[in-house]
């Protein structure tokens, strides 16, 4: 893992997170918790509305604290109920926060491949909805992201759980001088929750 992106993470608070939020996270821990105790694949969808923002962040920090804890198994994807372009400011936090984030289509809706270490298989970024052929199809949690996705789209097929985790949108920020400020504070509550999440599984 990059250095920088290991300041990042041993700068996170995720012991911290407060009981009502814990309550919120639990489904999630007991969902992972579950197939790790099976010996299953972990699949994992992260959902909001235009899988631009919130959905990524949660897919990219996920997979990263699964790393980070070592738990075998996991794969992180995300998606939304229209697809949009991952909007630029995401791959410009996460450069900022010590991933490596290179396009490797630049089209209007572009590619990102997003890296946490010089030899970490990296995490490929676009928008797409959240039953593209690139997700999983079956046996997997769809985790909402946000309130307009959860209350948008009642069933997720294929999900085995649905999973409401929701974030405030970091897109009020857009054309103000508080962007850069609003998309970083977004970005580690996501990372502090997912890595409160990856912390309480037991190997």
């Amino acid at each position: 893992m990059h250095q920088e992106l290991l300041d990042t993470v041993h700068a996170l608070q995720w012991k911290n997170i407060g009981t009502e939020r814990k309550e919120v996270l639990k489904p999630l821990v007991d969902f992972i918790q579950q197939k790790v105790n099976e010996g299953k694949v972990v699949n994992l969808n992260f959902i909001c509305t235009h899988n631009s923002r919130r959905s990524h962040l949660a897919q990219v920090w996920a997979q990263t604290a699964a790393t980070y804890f070592t738990i075998p198994g996991v794969h992180c994807y995300s998606g939304g109920t229209e697809t949009t372009a991952l909007f630029p400011k995401i791959a410009e936090t996460l450069t900022d926060q010590g991933f490596t984030v290179f396009s490797i289509a630049d089209t209007d809706n572009p590619i990102y491949a997003i890296k946490s270490g010089d030899n970490d298989l990296p995490i490929i970024g676009f928008s797409k909805k959240y039953d593209s052929p690139f997700n999983p199809v079956s046996g997997f949690a769809a985790i909402m992201t946000c309130s307009q996705a959860d209350g948008g789209c009642p069933f997720i097929p294929g999900a085995e759980k649905r999973i409401p985790i929701t974030f405030d949108d970091p897109k009020i920020s857009d054309d103000t001088p508080d962007q850069a400020v609003i998309y970083a504070e977004r970005s580690l509550q996501i990372a502090e929750e997912m890595f409160y999440v990856f912390s309480k599984i037991k190997k």
